[in-house]
C-alpha cells in the first residue's frame, strides 16, 4: 500500500487509487450521510478547542473562512510520549500520523534535494504531531471525557 512495507515508511513511490464496483456501490450509499458526518466531526473539534484553550497541546490551525472537515484532530506537544502515555491511562487513544516526513522517506532518497535538517520545521513537526480520537460516531459521554483530560494537562 502506497509503496509501504514497514507501516508509514515509503520505500518506493505508489499509490492506491483503485476504486473497484463493489466500493463505488458503498461510496453511492455513504456520501448521503458526509454533510452530516463532516458537521458532527467539526462540532466535537469545537469542543476540543475550548478544552484546549489553555493548554500546552497546540490544536490544529486552520483558517476561520475555510471549512475544515476534521479527518483528523492533530495536536502538536513537545512532550508527545508523556502526553500519549497520560491518555493512555486514562483510557483514550491517540495516534502518531505520518511520523516521518516525505523528504526523509527511503522512497524519496535521490529524489528530493533535502537531506536531514534542511526541513527544520517540518522535521519538528513530525517529532510533535499527536492525533486525538475524532470520528462522527464519538458519543458525547466520551468526547467530554476525553475534554476533561486535555483540560488537566
Amino acid at each position: 500500500q502506497y509503496g509501504w512495507r514497514t507501516h508509514y515508511v515509503s520505500e518506493d513511490v505508489g499509490v492506491n487509487s483503485r476504486l473497484d464496483e463493489l466500493q463505488a456501490a458503498i461510496l453511492r450509499v455513504k456520501l448521503q450521510y458526509l454533510d452530516a458526518q463532516n458537521a458532527r466531526r467539526a462540532a466535537i473539534a469545537a469542543m476540543f478547542d475550548a478544552a484546549l484553550a489553555h493548554s500546552s497541546l497546540a490544536p490544529p490551525a486552520w483558517r476561520p473562512e475555510a471549512t475544515h472537515v476534521f479527518h483528523l484532530y492533530v495536536v502538536r506537544t513537545r512532550s508527545r510520549e508523556a502526553v500519549q502515555a497520560r491518555l493512555r491511562a486514562e483510557g483514550i487513544g491517540s495516534g502518531i500520523h505520518y511520523p516521518q516526513p516525505v523528504h526523509l522517506q527511503p522512497a524519496y532518497r535521490g529524489r528530493v534535494a533535502l537531506g536531514p535538517s534542511r526541513c527544520a520545521r517540518t522535521e519538528i513537526a513530525a517529532a510533535e504531531v499527536l492525533s486525538l480520537p475524532l470520528f462522527p460516531e464519538l458519543a458525547d459521554t466520551d468526547v467530554n471525557r476525553i475534554c476533561a483530560v486535555l483540560r488537566r494537562l
